[in-house]
């Protein structure tokens, strides 16, 4: 058990030393801010309603497909773990700062503390929605890295319609996964979803995300194409066909 983690711990330090610090800081910010943004409903109909944090939710998913591409699905889920437990450190921190005495600007243009509540109230979250969006995310990631690189292996991965195939296939069932466990742990036991609704909108939103995955997804190939020719990530990819060898060997 100890040689295991010692061996994890090496594997991630050299994974952080060869993913572009760009897309794990736009990973991670994307997760953050998506989370914080669920808060706003944008929009609310009898079978799709869609929260704010939408818009920021495919941009976890395509830097994930572009991990997988170069990387594989482990080192993909790997970066989605660490983005995952920095979205909870800043969920405690967010919280602890919302019960601190002091005013938002926004009581001072309102003169309401009905205002400032209400941020507070936002800002420090809510457990459920926490744990619901942690788990969801967990599993969706997951989900994700598992079908892209189950796909990869089945695939000649030497044009965007190889790409788009892996990308398309995950991201429309992860984002479901996504959706379905957030929608069951909260909307439903908090909200009062009913099941179809859970079900529908949870489906609804999952199309919605995939289209904005089609339409940023030849960025995402280009980056990743780029990758491989500047042979980005080349010592991490090293490290692991010498665990694979040496695994193989044993």
């Amino acid at each position: 058990m100890k040689k295991w983690i010692q061996r994890e711990l090496e594997d991630y330090r050299i994974l952080l030393r060869n993913v572009p610090s760009l897309v794990t800081s736009l990973f991670v910010v994307s997760v953050i801010m998506m989370n914080l943004l669920a808060n706003k409903e944008l929009f609310s109909f009898r079978y799709l309603a869609l929260d704010c944090g939408f818009a920021l939710s495919w941009v976890s998913f395509l830097c994930m497909d572009m991990l997988c591409k170069r990387f594989g699905g482990k080192a993909a889920a790997k970066i989605s773990f660490l983005a995952l437990m920095i979205n909870l450190g800043a969920s405690l921190i967010f919280k602890a700062l919302s019960l601190t005495p002091g005013m938002w600007g926004e009581y001072y243009s309102t003169g309401s503390m009905e205002v400032n509540d209400a941020l507070n109230a936002t800002i420090g979250g809510t457990w459920y929605v926490v744990l619901g969006s942690s788990l969801a995310m967990l599993l969706s990631s997951l989900c994700n890295a598992g079908i892209n690189s189950f796909l990869g292996r089945r695939l000649s991965n030497r044009t965007f319609r190889d790409f788009a195939i892996r990308s398309y296939a995950s991201t429309m069932i992860a984002q479901f996964v996504d959706n379905l466990t957030f929608a069951i742990v909260v909307s439903y036991h908090f909200f009062g979803w009913t099941p179809v609704q859970v079900f529908f909108c949870s489906l609804t939103g999952a199309f919605m995300e995939l289209l904005c995955e089609v339409i940023f997804s030849p960025l995402g190939y280009k980056v990743s194409l780029e990758w491989e020719a500047d042979k980005v990530g080349e010592p991490y990819l090293q490290y692991r066909r010498r665990r694979s060898a040496a695994k193989a060997s044993a």
